[in-house]
């Protein structure tokens, strides 16, 4: 009785981790698709002169397409360009989707872009 009891625990045990860990592998293959995401969108952005990126900024706050269908598909990204300074201006994209455990999640990519190119970025999640 008392080895059964210990046995079932055990088990119950590994099957809390393993469906633990498959949720984490889950969420880290969103956060990929999300990056996958904003970094096209600003490989694309990228190549824009400093007049078509203020031609862009005139727009204001846009959604960003997102390949339909497959992991794509609860995917939305957006982009948002504003002045820093004279010379300077900051591009933020985010990133939002439903996970598998139905919260909300985003992820956040910002950079600045001077008249002379895109200097290096980074992104936050939450």
């Amino acid at each position: 009785m008392v080895a059964s009891t210990v046995l079932v625990l055990g088990i119950s045990g590994a099957l809390v981790t393993l469906q633990r860990s498959l949720s984490s592998i889950a969420q880290a293959r969103q956060l990929d698709v999300a990056s996958q995401v904003m970094h096209t969108e600003l490989e694309r952005i990228r190549l824009l002169s400093w007049n078509q990126l203020e031609i862009l900024q005139s727009a204001g706050p846009q959604d960003i397409p997102v390949p339909a269908g497959g992991e794509f598909a609860r995917f939305s990204c957006t982009r948002q360009i504003r002045d820093i300074r004279e010379g300077m201006k900051e591009i933020t994209l985010q990133a939002n989707w439903g996970g598998l455990d139905g919260r909300a999640h985003t992820a956040r990519l910002i950079t600045r872009y001077s008249r002379s190119g895109l200097n290096d970025y980074f992104y936050t999640t939450r």
